[in-house]
């Protein structure tokens, strides 16, 4: 697993409705510019909002939009609870791997993260990839966690969104080498790729997206002249995009490109102000 996921935003109509004709657009856009793949139900695509029948609407076109463009398709699921988190991995057979975030709020401590995933591997359909956001789920993990993990049967990847710490250092040096390390942060992916990264899971890519696949590409192929000036350029680009909570300002640009029909969110989500939105737009590649 490798390249640009990207975590689909969710559109919304001036009804109130998941508008899924535009996510099938977004889908189909991100692809079609270099995105290897797709993460439906992620963390930017509010599904603490979306009711049963909602999210298995995105399910449904991430899995055609992947199907159509031979492309990965990722789905968010877990939570707290392992056993809950069990069944949900259940209902996604056709993924081809599940993003499982680390236990959050209940802060299990460093062996019961172990013991959750080991539990959820051993039972799931399909590979799991780690989510580690401690700023999310108040549970860090310390590199050796990380490296058990990337040990485990049927774990075949991170989602790394910690920063350029100690921990995403260590487990980029010393993780098995078909383990796939994911940029979890958009501002920090292109020095992660530098550091042996596969990719990045990146809600930025839904703008600029074959930017974000040229940074990947000239990075494995270790064209730092090419990749430093890039990097940079889209690092200023993701910043601004995470100046409000996301996904608020990504449907914002979006919104104004003419790419969903509303900047809308739901609550507990507020739209993002339109003096935020203007700048990103100043960013934005042609």
């Amino acid at each position: 697993m490798e390249g640009i996921l990207v975590p689909l935003i969710t559109p919304f109509a001036a009804d109130g409705s998941l508008a899924a004709d535009a996510l099938a657009a977004l889908a189909d856009d991100v692809l079609t510019q270099g995105a290897s793949g797709l993460v439906a139900l992620g963390t930017t695509g509010e599904p603490f909002a979306l009711d049963a029948d909602e999210k298995q609407t995105v399910l449904d076109v991430c899995a055609q939009a992947c199907a159509e463009h031979g492309a990965t398709l990722v789905v968010g699921a877990g939570g707290s609870d392992t056993a809950s988190s069990a069944a949900a991995l259940a209902a996604h057979p056709r993924a081809d791997a599940a993003l499982v975030p680390v236990p959050y709020y209940v802060r299990p401590g460093e062996a019961g993260v172990i013991a959750h995933y080991a539990r959820l591997a051993a039972d799931s359909p399909v590979p799991l990839l780690v989510y580690h956001v401690p700023h999310r789920t108040a549970q860090p993990l310390s590199p050796a966690t990380l490296l058990t993990l990337s040990r485990l049967p049927n774990v075949v990847g991170a989602k790394i969104a910690s920063g350029m710490t100690e921990d995403a250092i260590t487990l980029l040096g010393d993780c098995p080498e078909n383990f796939a390390v994911l940029a979890g942060d958009d501002a920090y992916l292109s020095p992660m790729l530098a550091l042996g990264a596969r990719g990045g899971i990146t809600a930025s890519a839904h703008l600029c997206t074959d930017q974000f696949a040229q940074l990947v590409s000239a990075w494995h192929k270790g064209d730092a002249a090419t990749a430093r000036p890039l990097g940079h350029a889209l690092n200023r680009l993701s910043t601004a995009l995470f100046a409000e909570p996301n996904p608020t300002v990504l449907k914002g640009v979006l919104h104004a490109q003419g790419r969903i029909p509303t900047p809308d969110v739901r609550l507990p989500m507020v739209p993002a102000s339109a003096r935020t939105v203007a700048a990103v737009l100043t960013l934005v590649c042609p």
